[in-house]
């Protein structure tokens, strides 16, 4: 019983992507417990949101696992993925331009298990839990940037996930959009909700993550408490472009 009490959520082991030549992603491993906010780091091209990419669905791995509550999902299909407790806001923001705030949502909630009977009501609930209760029906192309990006994450959380990935959710803001937007997540993860960020923006990272993972070329050169792992000879090289001598 008490190996089922400290199972890690989310469980990565070896994945590997090949396209063609290119190996996006090389023998990944990481877990994320449950209520734990991770930051997934690395320089772009690093093969960070083809990991997000296996882990939601969108690409089969090559090689290697994905384990939900010590449930087997590798290669399951988008939908499947979802339904089993893991939502994701994407790189680009994806919302559907010809609907209203409230149908982007209420197709979410609709998609969830028992969510469609009360869609109407449950949509505005989600909008408001990301402060757009007031633009219902508005449509999407007469938001903000930030905006654009709590429909997508209002859309997210509808589904009532065990697991939450943001695709460099943060990226764009500026300063006050930031924090409101750092306060959001820090609030989220507060609920109880698994969160796993993939992120450029340090000041969010260091504010919001107990642990991270850092990839460079697919592979993870770094990984534990965020603090240890940003002053990590390797990642400052890789990730931040410095030069690091060591202390002697």
């Amino acid at each position: 019983m008490n190996d089922r009490l400290e199972q890690p959520l989310l469980q990565v082991r070896g994945l590997v992507r090949r396209f063609g030549g290119l190996v996006a992603v090389d023998g990944l491993s990481f877990t994320v417990g449950a209520g734990e906010l991770v930051g997934l780091l690395g320089p772009n091209g690093s093969g960070k949101s083809t990991a997000i990419n296996l882990i939601s669905g969108v690409f089969a791995p090559d090689a290697g696992a994905v384990l939900l509550d010590g449930q087997p999902i590798t290669g399951w299909a988008p939908h499947r993925v979802a339904r089993a407790g893991i939502a994701r806001t994407f790189q680009l923001v994806r919302v559907l331009p010809s609907l209203t705030l409230a149908e982007n949502v209420q197709l979410a909630v609709a998609f969830h298990a028992g969510g469609a009977r009360q869609t109407g009501a449950n949509a505005r609930d989600w909008l408001k839990r990301v402060g757009l209760a007031d633009k219902a029906q508005s449509q999407p192309s007469e938001l903000t940037y930030i905006d654009q990006k709590r429909l997508e994450l209002a859309r997210a959380l509808a589904l009532q996930p065990r697991l939450l990935m943001l695709d460099e959710w943060l990226a764009g803001l500026n300063p006050t959009e930031l924090q409101q937007a750092i306060a959001l997540v820090r609030s989220l993860a507060a609920e109880g909700i698994a969160i796993l960020m993939v992120e450029h923006v340090m000041e969010a990272v260091r504010a919001l993550c107990s642990r991270a993972v850092v990839m460079h070329h697919g592979r993870v050169i770094a990984q534990g408490p965020t603090a240890q792992v940003l002053a990590d000879p390797e990642v400052l090289r890789c990730y931040l472009g410095e030069e690091v001598t060591a202390d002697v």
